[in-house]
């Protein structure tokens, strides 16, 4: 029976809409999910009489919090902050914390929700869960970062621990950010204790981590176009974004022998047909990390390359492409132009980057796409290593960790082609991750009881 015709799914997303009044993104993220689940577990009795998916698209806590701080001026603000605790059915709550002006409960409750499935895919026992602020740390000072990162803790620190729940770093939170947490964290409790991962390297922080999710949607990547007979040498890649993940997928890319023509940020997206080399992506890596610079300046550096301003890259021909930036920022009429182009693959290093347009479009198509819940997680991974490492009071070397990372995204490749492979040489990745991740966590939900 397809999904469009199964009543028992119209009823579900009507219940889940009716729940989350404007919640959009929470919204389309259990809309997602439900349209591959649903014909899993339509023999599965078990599943649909406890509720399974009913209760993994409830999360198990949303918190929210005010947070207090006083600028350079002596001004008083005050912010939102939330922690939503998605499902920790197979380990402690594991997400990033998010500051960024765009960030609301909605937004969150669909990144805890799509972690907890990621975190499943990597086979660690990690659960679900994710953090933030509406909070803009553009255009503020150090100190006044640090008093808002200071305040947030000082509400947080109450809602987890090291075998409760584990924040780590995402979009406006750096090591800066995580190191005024922790200490701010372990002023409070006087514990040294790994409750945050993305530390710095001297103080119980994991090598890679800063590489780990980009080089995994390359890697994740690769091994879709090795099903093809296919690698990345010689290949053309766009990719959006110019932060942490783009550069690094960037960095990948070449060191595989592709040829990376687009970076972007808010303000548009640069095209250098001559290729983004090691050298430019240095280049970019200091000028956005140091100097907080916009991306339209790389044009000054290197003069052969366009700035196309207010646009994204997805226009633009090539043979694989990586959304890097944030979610929904490549939609129906952008998936039809890519494949239009020519493009072969599609690798999220971006939560939920593709909307549910988009996604149809690639499926239809029946072109290599990963979705971010496979691809990109890499960085919770290293994030998962991290933990062990704090727990053991150890440390693995950069080639070790190296290994431990590709091993992982070949396993979450293994899982989503066990559960996607729809005949006729084609794979249904966003099907294969969603049962994959799902089926983990659903078991483990069935062996506590109702609980």
């Amino acid at each position: 029976m397809a999904v469009s015709d199964h009543v028992d799914f119209n009823g579900f997303m009507e219940g889940v809409k009716r729940r989350n009044p404007h919640q959009d993104e929470f919204v389309q993220a259990v809309q997602e999910v439900a349209e591959d689940i649903f014909d899993f577990i339509a023999d599965k009795e078990d599943y649909h009489s406890e509720q399974i998916l009913r209760r993994i698209a409830e999360p198990d806590r949303v918190v929210s919090f005010r947070v207090c701080w006083e600028d350079d001026k002596g001004n008083i603000r005050v912010q939102r902050g939330w922690r939503v605790q998605n499902n920790n059915a197979i380990g402690p709550y594991k997400g990033g914390i998010r500051f960024h002006q765009s960030v609301t409960e909605s937004v969150l409750k669909f990144l805890a929700f799509e972690q907890t499935f990621k975190n499943a895919l990597t086979g660690l026992p990690m659960g679900g869960g994710k953090g933030g602020s509406n909070f803009n740390p553009k255009g503020k000072s150090t100190r006044e970062i640090m008093r808002f990162c200071q305040s947030f803790m000082t509400e947080l620190y109450r809602h987890i621990g090291a075998d409760i729940d584990v924040p780590a770093g995402d979009i406006g939170v750096g090591g800066r950010e995580i190191g005024f947490m922790f200490g701010q964290y372990k002023r409070i409790t006087g514990e040294f204790t790994g409750v945050l991962t993305g530390k710095g390297l001297e103080w119980g922080g994991s090598l890679i981590r800063t590489e780990a999710t980009g080089y995994g949607a390359v890697y994740f990547l690769a091994n879709m176009l090795a099903t093809k007979g296919m690698d990345l040498g010689g290949k053309t890649a766009v990719i959006s974004g110019s932060g942490n993940v783009a550069t690094h997928a960037a960095e990948k890319i070449v060191q595989l022998g592709g040829k990376v023509l687009t970076v972007s940020d808010s303000g548009g997206f640069i095209l250098d047909p001559d290729g983004i080399t090691q050298e430019k992506i240095d280049w970019i890596k200091a000028h956005k990390t140091h100097r907080r610079g916009r991306i339209e300046e790389y044009v000054e550096a290197f003069p052969g390359a366009a700035f196309h301003a207010g646009k994204t890259p997805w226009h633009v021909p090539c043979d694989v492409a990586l959304p890097c930036a944030t979610q929904n920022e490549l939609l129906g009429d952008d998936a039809r132009a890519l494949v239009a182009n020519g493009c072969i693959a599609v690798s999220e290093g971006a939560n939920m980057p593709t909307d549910l347009e988009g996604v149809h479009v690639f499926k239809k198509a029946r072109i290599l796409y990963a979705p971010g819940k496979a691809a990109n997680a890499g960085g919770v991974a290293v994030s998962g290593l991290e933990m062990s490492q704090n727990s053991a009071r150890r440390s693995w070397t950069e080639s070790e960790l190296q290994q431990m990372l590709r091993d992982i995204m070949d396993g979450i490749h293994e899982r989503c082609l066990a559960y996607g492979d729809q005949g006729g040489g084609y794979t249904d990745y966003v099907k294969g991750a969603n049962i994959a991740g799902f089926k983990k966590v659903a078991d483990a939900m069935l062996a506590f009881g109702v609980v």
